[in-house]
């Protein structure tokens, strides 16, 4: 027995141990269940190879996708009260925010960056949806604001890169106060007759869409992206009657006139970077010095 219980079961132990799968190895794809290797998945741009499938990509690494050789300049935030409703449902506001920047290692949902996109000076923001649904609240809203003025102050284009679920609820008027903000500023930067383009990723819906996702000069997105107010299934409640195929996504609404064009992620930095030099009026690049096909993050 003691044979047994100090040499065969801590060595069956050891055996299963090491063939221990490490979380997240593995990546299903929502739509055909294609199981794809977490590095693959990465260097193809969190674009699943079979189906063509857009997963979520964060903050950082689309930055890095984005811009010439990854690299940038983040641009310096402003603080914002934190919980000024003292809101609490289930748990306490402050607590939700502890855990989303524990998670994401974000303050907030929306990165500002300035860097080169085909040699080209552009201001960038990116909302994360990883940090609470990428909900609009003030310190999103201040983001967005500080990346239009920064981009007008600049002389640079502003891409916004917009993800969300809509209006932070725990912060009430105040979050619905950053739409005619970030509209304002919006203005701003028209004003200063600089380029603003947006692209839409899955999803964009709510406060955000309702303000300045649906405001730029040239508005782009993902495929298959659901972009609306409010979600299909409450539209359906509400008028009592079935939506047709596809609704609120990136490929019908280009159809009925809402984008001007949608754009794989995998030609999406050569399309941003054409699209900034044709709006600034600056001379094409030579073709040695285009950008085309996928960037590793």
């Amino acid at each position: 027995m003691n044979w047994i219980s100090n040499v065969v079961r801590p060595k069956i132990r050891d055996f299963l141990a090491r063939r221990e799968v490490p979380e997240n190895l593995w990546v299903k794809c929502p739509e055909t269940g294609q199981m794809v290797f977490h590095k693959d998945l990465e260097a193809n741009l969190y674009v699943i190879p079979g189906s063509g499938y857009h997963m979520r990509m964060d903050a950082v690494k689309r930055l890095k996708a984005t811009f010439d050789n990854g690299v940038y300049e983040e641009v310096p935030l402003p603080e914002v009260a934190i919980d000024p409703l003292k809101f609490r449902d289930e748990r306490r506001y402050i607590d939700r925010l502890k855990d989303a920047r524990a998670k994401t290692g974000y303050q907030d949902a929306v990165k500002v960056a300035t860097g080169l996109l085909g040699e080209l000076p552009v201001t960038i923001a990116v909302q994360d949806f990883g940090f609470m649904g990428g909900s609009l609240g003030m310190a999103a809203g201040e983001a967005v604001v500080k990346g239009l003025e920064t981009a007008a102050a600049k002389g640079t284009p502003f891409i916004m890169f917009a993800a969300s679920g809509g209006a932070r609820m725990q912060e009430g008027i105040l979050s619905l106060m950053q739409m005619p903000r970030t509209t304002a500023a919006i203005q701003e930067l028209r004003e200063a007759k600089k380029p603003y383009i947006v692209v839409l990723t899955n999803p964009t819906t709510g406060g955000v869409t309702a303000s300045y996702a649906m405001l730029g000069d040239v508005q782009i997105s993902e495929p298959g992206a659901l972009i609306g107010f409010a979600g299909p299934r409450v539209i359906e409640q509400t008028i009592r009657e079935k939506l047709p195929d596809g609704f609120q996504r990136a490929e019908y609404l280009y159809a009925h006139g809402m984008l001007d064009m949608v754009v794989h992620r995998h030609q999406m930095r050569e399309t941003l970077g054409r699209l900034c030099r044709l709006l600034m009026k600056a001379p094409a690049l030579p073709p040695q010095g285009r950008l085309a096909g996928p960037v590793a993050a």
